[in-house]
């Protein structure tokens, strides 16, 4: 038998790339044409931000709430599952997600006021998310039908919801980064150990995500000037 120290991370993947963009493929097929529909709902969302957000900010909260519980449920817990049996612990994570944003939303203690670089950032992550993770599987060469678009796959929900927090401000706000965070590094982990290129993707969206915390920190320490 091979030693521990001779196994690669590889050599514990469950599945194959051609496997996991297929299950992405068969996704996407069976819920044609709801990616308009939550596509839309991105552009509602970073609508309602920034016109009148205090009016709005309990639904943009809501809608996310709604689409954590679908993605956990029908891709992770109705897909992912049955080639990664972790897969079903995490729809349970994405279950609690949804009722953190639900308890967010009806608690009502949520303002979208945030302003300068941090603002910028959480606008630059939300964009990416809905306009910018879809085009990842066709520049690959994938082409379209494996492409993860937001409301529908994981990752662009998860990059998503990080760029909406770091518009918010509330005593909750802490409370739902941990499972997006844990999230997006997972899924940049899984896609590095595959060989994709695009693992940088989920990483690139904490890291900027923590640069904006840590600058927002800094900032309310009086290291830096207000924005």
């Amino acid at each position: 038998m091979s030693e521990w120290w001779t196994y690669r991370a590889e050599d514990f993947l469950l599945f194959s790339p051609r496997v996991y963009w297929r299950m992405f493929e068969t996704h996407n097929a069976a819920l044609w044409p709801l990616h308009v529909v939550t596509l839309a709902t991105g552009l509602l969302i970073i609508l309602l931000i920034t016109w009148r957000p205090g009016i709005w900010a309990r639904w943009i909260v809501l809608i996310l709430a709604v689409l954590w519980i679908f993605v956990g449920w029908s891709f992770l817990w109705n897909r992912y599952s049955s080639i990664n049996w972790a897969a079903a612990y995490i729809a349970l994570a994405f279950a609690v997600e949804a009722g953190l944003l639900l308890i967010l939303s009806l608690r009502d203690g949520l303002a979208f006021d945030r302003r300068g670089p941090v603002a910028w950032t959480g606008y630059l992550i939300l964009a990416f998310a809905i306009a910018g993770q879809p085009l990842l599987a066709p520049l690959q060469g994938r082409g379209w039908a494996s492409s993860e678009v937001f409301g529908i796959a994981p990752d662009p929900t998860a990059i998503a919801t990080l760029g909406v927090l770091l518009l918010a401000r509330g005593g909750l706000v802490p409370w739902l980064l941990p499972i997006p965070v844990l999230w997006c590094l997972l899924s940049g982990i899984t896609l590095r150990t595959m060989g994709e290129p695009q693992a940088w993707a989920p990483y690139a969206a904490v890291a900027l995500a923590a640069a904006a915390w840590i600058w927002t920190i800094i900032r309310q320490r009086g290291s830096l000037p207000a924005a």
